[in-house]
């Protein structure tokens, strides 16, 4: 995906397309996960930000009930549904998030009238950082405002999830909408997933001297798939073994008494959310008291634990998280659901060549695709744009 950065360009596209301007012009951008993984469904903490990458959309309300959706990428046509006439999974590709969105709102009772869209992103499809959730969070503030629903940030997010979990049947949790829409220039969201509490938190990676790289495998990856939801079932079984709501309600201190309790691949999905927690924890305070410099060592752990207790990691991953360190960054992890996607390394300014150089032939040594490397940067939320 390509986006267009002059919002008036997509504007006059929209009329090109659909006949008359659209009422306005809406963006979300994606995010990257800094740390806590698999935390989210499990009513634990996180702590991602929005990051510099977005998903655009211009739309107009229709007097009837029917959607005319295109997007600038290659490859796709025009999509044509009826409101009236949407059931939980329907639609294909990317459609379904704006219809998921519409069919969410629908189900609370929001009359929500047919629309006219035209897509525009550059968040990587497939690259753990969240495309689908950065188009939701663009249609969803559009249509909020247009159907004067005046949804709050927390109604948004549970809608965006119901979207997901009921209409697209991807088990996600709250953490990518969270970031999406809450997200700040400069902060992180530290977010608690049991009651939605959000903390700012300052990231300002430039300050300390660091960039956070960013590295797409180009394995694909889908949160529709088995082995997220066989991930997030562990999570429920262990849970109701332990006698707690979610897994947020186990300490660390009680992982030996899990040991006799769980099978083993339960009490390692266990021990990495537990484990996870208590990272998150350590990193935001010591982001406020030391800085991003002193946060690699917990990012190496998160992957550790989820390469091999919660198993999610993959060979690309892995090499692309290795060799950043062998080569100058501080600290790396896998991001994402698993499975594929990218890998974030923290990196001092003066070594980022010589980890992207190095990153780049070990994928060719190893007969990978070439991956795709860039920096980021937390920035603001879901807002209208014109």
């Amino acid at each position: 995906m390509s986006t267009t950065t002059d919002t008036s360009v997509l504007a006059a596209r929209f009329q090109e397309t659909f006949g008359e301007a659209p009422d306005g012009v809406w963006q979300a951008p994606g995010r990257v996960n800094l740390i806590g993984e698999h935390t989210d469904y499990n009513e634990g903490f996180v702590l991602p930000f929005a990051i510099d990458k977005t998903a655009k959309v211009a739309l107009r309300v229709r007097d009837d009930s029917r959607v005319r959706m295109l997007s600038t990428f290659g490859g796709h046509g025009l999509v044509e549904a009826d409101l009236s006439e949407l059931e939980p999974g329907s639609g294909e590709g990317w459609s379904r998030y704006p219809l998921g969105v519409a069919w969410a709102l629908k189900e609370r009772g929001i009359t929500v009238p047919g629309f006219d869209l035209l897509l525009d992103s550059d968040v990587p499809s497939g690259a753990g950082l969240s495309s689908s959730h950065a188009i939701e969070c663009a249609v969803i503030s559009a249509l909020n405002e247009l159907t004067g629903a005046g949804l709050a940030a927390e109604d948004l997010v549970l809608a965006t999830q119901r979207a997901e979990n009921a209409y697209v049947g991807a088990p996600t949790g709250i953490m990518d909408q969270s970031a999406s829409l809450r997200g700040a220039k400069g902060q992180a969201v530290f977010l608690d997933c049991r009651d939605q509490h959000v903390d700012l938190v300052p990231f300002d990676a430039e300050a300390s001297g660091l960039v956070l790289l960013v590295i797409d495998t180009k394995v694909s990856h889908s949160h529709a798939d088995g082995g997220y939801a066989s991930r997030r079932a562990s999570c429920e079984l262990g849970a109701g073994i332990l006698g707690v709501k979610a897994l947020r309600d186990v300490g660390v201190e009680r992982l030996e008494e899990a040991s006799g309790l769980l099978d083993e691949t339960t009490l390692k999905r266990v021990r990495h959310v537990v484990t996870e927690n208590d990272r998150v924890l350590q990193t935001v305070d010591i982001l406020g008291s030391q800085g991003p410099a002193s946060i690699g060592p917990l990012l190496d752990a998160s992957h550790v634990s989820m390469r091999d207790d919660f198993e999610i990691s993959c060979p690309e991953l892995d090499l692309a998280v290795d060799t950043s360190r062998a080569n100058g960054a501080i600290g790396a992890r896998m991001i994402g659901g698993g499975f594929g996607g990218s890998a974030i390394a923290l990196t001092p300014v003066g070594q980022e060549q010589q980890v992207r150089d190095a990153v780049v032939r070990s994928f060719a040594d190893a007969g990978y695709a070439a991956p795709d490397i860039f920096t980021v940067t937390p920035a603001a939320g879901a807002r209208r744009l014109a």
